[in-house]
């Protein structure tokens, strides 16, 4: 339901709600004419007229740009406004409706307790009007948020995809001509990795068990390519399974390892990729690799580590927020450290 609609069908609710009180309350007096219901309708009418030019003033003026203190303002002097209105509006409807009864009508007393009662049923009525269109507004700011998140994250997602699929391609190409049979195993799994490249474009947020076993395959592929040169440990606890994460994460960060750290080294080197369970149900991930950090890696932008590392950090931040992390750091002077902390939680807009 656009705005538009469910403005009018609060407004004709609520005054016919009013209309249905007043007249109730009335006939526990006594027995009330029709002239009297009639009477009542048309106060009813007139107050939705009422609020409806109020509601016309306060978008002319835009008084949602008001500060606060002013808002408070201008909504207190239209509602006394609007109270002093209904008054004489009463006064004049049963003039019409010959329902008038001035000894009764004209009391200081009867008129201010109108005039209280009017003020309260406007205010009642700025208070709604305010609360919908501010909870409106608040919803539609999350949801555009959430679009943007999204476009940003498939943006991201989309740097990943021509990236990877060079790494993998660079890595069977070399074979081709030396060694056939590998080279098919290796097209076989570059077949898996790009199935899975093909998938993650329609997720925020995968099983880890999928990104795992696409890092296995890649790491198969690369074994074919350095041999002897590369080594690969896997400590992965079972809890680790229970979670999901970015696609690509682990991959990116392994491919990374192996580009600035093992195929830099003569002898090759390892790729060790660690993944436990922490006190506060967040996920750690290690990716431990050979080589050295001469300078700490900018995590912002693309340098000398690539941009998968700040593409990451900012599918982070995206995701998850302050939540999750990313650092990167030296172990000794023979391994670098990739470190992931995941929380488990349900993302919001996957």
């Amino acid at each position: 339901m656009n705005r538009a609609k469910l403005y009018w069908l609060l407004q004709i609710v609520g005054w016919g709600g009013f209309a249905f009180v007043i007249i109730f309350l009335a006939s526990l007096t006594g027995e009330i004419a029709s002239v009297q219901v009639w009477a009542f309708i048309v106060l009813a009418a007139t107050n939705l007229i009422s609020s409806h030019f109020l509601r016309y003033i306060v978008k002319t003026y835009n008084w949602f740009k008001l500060s606060i203190p002013q808002l408070l303002f201008q909504s207190f002097l239209a509602i006394i406004a609007l109270g002093f209105a209904n008054v004489v509006a009463q006064i004049l409807i049963n003039i019409a409706f010959g329902t008038l009864n001035p000894e009764e009508d004209f009391k200081v007393l009867v008129i201010l307790a109108n005039l209280i009662l009017a003020i309260l049923v406007f205010a009642l009525w700025f208070l709604v009007y305010f609360l919908v269109h501010f909870l409106d507004n608040y919803n539609s700011t999350l949801k555009y948020e959430a679009k943007i998140n999204e476009i940003r994250l498939n943006h991201l997602k989309s740097q990943l995809n021509p990236h990877f699929i060079f790494n993998a391609l660079n890595s069977v190409r070399a074979l081709v001509d030396e060694d056939p049979i590998k080279a098919k195993s290796a097209i076989t799994r570059i077949s898996n990795m790009l199935r899975f490249s093909l998938m993650m474009d329609k997720k925020q947020t995968i099983e880890f068990g999928e990104e795992l076993n696409t890092v296995r395959d890649y790491l198969e592929l690369e074994s074919i390519r350095f041999e002897e040169r590369l080594k690969v440990v896997y400590h992965i606890e079972d809890e680790a399974y229970n979670y999901k994460i970015p696609p690509m994460m682990i991959q990116t960060i392994v491919e990374n390892g192996i580009k600035h750290g093992v195929s830099n080294l003569v002898k090759g080197g390892v790729i060790e990729i660690k993944c436990r369970e922490g006190l506060a149900d967040d996920l750690y991930i290690q990716v431990k690799n050979s080589g050295h950090l001469t300078h700490p890696p900018s995590l912002k932008s693309s340098g000398e580590q690539g941009h998968g590392l700040s593409n990451t950090v900012q599918r982070l931040k995206l995701i998850y927020g302050d939540k999750a992390s990313l650092r990167i750091f030296n172990s000794g002077n023979q391994f670098v450290i990739t470190e992931i902390k995941i929380p488990k939680q349900k993302i919001t807009f996957e």
